[in-house]
C-alpha cells in the first residue's frame, strides 16, 4: 500500500513538477540514514541467520531496502543539484518523482520476497534445495555400508527442520550395526542443522527392487544382479 501511494504521488508530481528547496540538507540526511541503516541491517541479518528467525531477517530486509531507497533519493536529489549548477535556468525537478518511482518498485520487490519466504515456512514446504542436496550427499557417502535409500522427505516450520528417509541395509545386518549407521547419519544432520528432528527407517535390502528403491540404489548393476540370483 505504501508503494502504491508513492507511485500515485510520484505520477502527480511528474505531471506537475514543483521546485525543491534545501536540496543539500536532503542529500546529507539521506547519507546519514543510509549509513545507519547499513550498520543496523547487517547486525539484524547476523542475528537472524544465527537464530533462523524469519521475523528478524524480514526487519533486516526492511532496513536494507531503506538503504537502497535512501541511495535512490540521494542520487535523485544530487542529480537535480548538479543539473541546476551545470544548466542554470532549466527545470530538472522531474527527476525527484522518477526517483520516487524507483523507491516504490524496490519496496514492492522487498514485500514480495518477504511474503513468499514467510508463506513457505507457514505452509511447511521442503527445505531449500541446497540443504536437501547436503542431506542426500551425506547418505550417498555411506555407499558400501548401506545398499540405498528412498522416500527422502523434508520440511521446515519456523526455525525447526524435519528430515526423514528410509535406508536399505544388508538383510542379515545386526540391529546394533544398523542403529549405529542411523545414529551417525542423524548426528551429522543435527550438527549441520540445529533444531532438526531426524527420522530414519531401516529396511532390509531383499533384492525386491521397486522403482523408488532403484532410484536411490547405491549398488552396482553387477552387485544387484548377484543379489537377485541368490534369492
Amino acid at each position: 500500500m505504501a508503494a502504491i501511494w508513492i507511485i500515485f504521488e510520484a505520477v502527480k508530481k511528474l505531471m506537475n513538477p514543483e521546485p525543491i528547496e534545501a536540496i543539500g540538507w536532503g542529500v546529507g540526511v539521506m547519507l546519514i540514514a543510509a549509513i545507519v541503516n547499513i550498520i543496523v541491517s547487517e547486525m539484524l541479518f547476523k542475528v537472524g541467520r544465527e537464530t533462523d528467525s524469519v521475523a528478524l531477517q524480514a526487519d533486516a530486509w526492511h532496513l536494507k531496502t531503506d538503504v537502497y531507497t535512501s541511495a535512490g533519493v540521494m542520487g535523485g536529489l544530487a542529480l537535480i543539484w548538479i543539473a541546476q549548477w551545470l544548466f542554470p535556468g532549466q527545470d530538472f525537478f522531474w527527476l525527484d518523482p522518477v526517483a520516487a518511482l524507483g523507491v516504490a518498485l524496490l519496496i514492492m520487490k522487498a514485500a514480495y520476497d518477504l511474503t513468499t519466504q514467510s508463506a513457505k515456512d507457514l505452509l511447511d514446504v521442503h527445505l531449500p534445495r541446497g540443504e536437501v542436496d547436503w542431506v542426500r550427499q551425506r547418505i550417498v557417502e555411506q555407499e558400501g555400508i548401506i545398499h540405498g535409500y528412498h522416500d527422502l522427505r523434508t520440511r521446515k516450520a519456523g526455525h525447526y527442520r524435519f528430515v526423514e528417509f528410509h535406508l536399505k541395509v544388508e538383510p542379515h545386518m545386526s540391529v546394533m550395526e544398523s542403529h549405529a549407521i542411523a545414529k551417525e547419519l542423524s548426528n551429522k544432520i543435527k550438527d549441520r542443522f540445529p533444531h532438526t528432528t531426524v527420522t530414519i527407517h531401516i529396511e532390509p535390502c531383499d533384492s525386491n527392487c521397486i522403482d523408488k528403491c532403484i532410484a536411490g540404489c547405491l549398488l552396482t548393476e553387477q552387485k544387484r544382479q548377484e543379489m537377485h540370483s541368490k534369492n
